[in-house]
């Protein structure tokens, strides 16, 4: 693979991942718990997709085909997404989606940091952008995590399981190939392996707070997100996500 094409695979990677987590984040609107709450879902959201949207427009000028944003996310099918596996799963109850929020919020502190000495400028400086507001998605992620968990008996229930539920999927997350070797060589990307450390404090330490057992590595993790190898929920979601720019190509609002 050629120096630009693992840098298309790598920022595709990153936009995925935002894209999908944003989209899934947006179908609480009008179904949260409580309005505050619905409100910020939106926002982080909104932060994900502007993410997302950088990402992706700079894969479709660093690959040369006149592809934009709009057409790597809405006229690209399933197996050519490079999310991770984490991101597609569904809403579930409450609990659930936040679990899965924090649980990648606590992977991109210290991969937007990280990327924020990128060689490439135009990278390290949508990472610079990206850096501020996963702090604050951190933040209204584990509190949430720290109210449910030492709230109820069964909102302790509920988020204590929907961690055992996720965490078979969290290893995709670490996992380095021959794309993120090539990057890290050339001081671009960030070698995935090294974020693990940071993430397992951060997971750790408010899982303890919160008295939720922490969870093992007993189950197989799941991988296969990156390389196109998804589940159905994901096409499922392209579905009605991509329905409206499918429906009318060429068309602006």
């Amino acid at each position: 693979m050629s120096a630009d094409g693992a840098l298309v695979e790598y920022l595709l990677r990153l936009g995925d991942d935002r894209l999908v987590l944003g989209h899934r984040l947006s179908e609480w609107c009008g179904y949260a718990p409580i309005l505050e709450e619905e409100l910020a879902l939106g926002n982080v959201a909104l932060d994900f997709l502007g993410q997302a949207t950088a990402l992706l427009d700079l894969a479709g000028r660093v690959e040369g085909r006149s592809r934009t944003a709009d057409d790597l996310a809405y006229f690209r099918e399933a197996v050519e997404f490079r999310n991770s596996l984490l991101v597609e799963r569904p809403n579930g109850d409450f609990a659930c989606t936040i679990a899965r929020q924090f649980l990648f919020d606590a992977y991109d502190v210290p991969l937007a940091t990280a990327l924020r000495g990128s060689r490439n400028d135009a990278l390290a400086r949508l990472a610079a952008k990206a850096a501020v507001e996963s702090v604050y998605h951190l933040r209204h992620s584990r509190e949430w995590v720290l109210r449910l968990g030492d709230g109820t008996e069964e909102s302790h229930r509920r988020i204590e399981r929907a961690f055992s539920d996720l965490w078979t999927y969290t290893a995709e997350l670490f996992c380095a190939d021959s794309v993120d070797e090539s990057l890290v060589a050339t001081g671009v990307g960030v070698n995935p392996a090294t974020l693990r450390e940071p993430w397992q404090a951060t997971v750790s330490a408010t899982l303890s707070e919160a008295g939720i057992a922490l969870c093992g590595d007993s189950t197989p993790p799941l991988v296969g997100g990156r390389h196109g190898r998804h589940s159905e929920h994901l096409g499922r979601m392209l579905a009605e996500m991509q329905i409206v720019a499918r429906s009318f190509p060429g068309a602006h609002w």
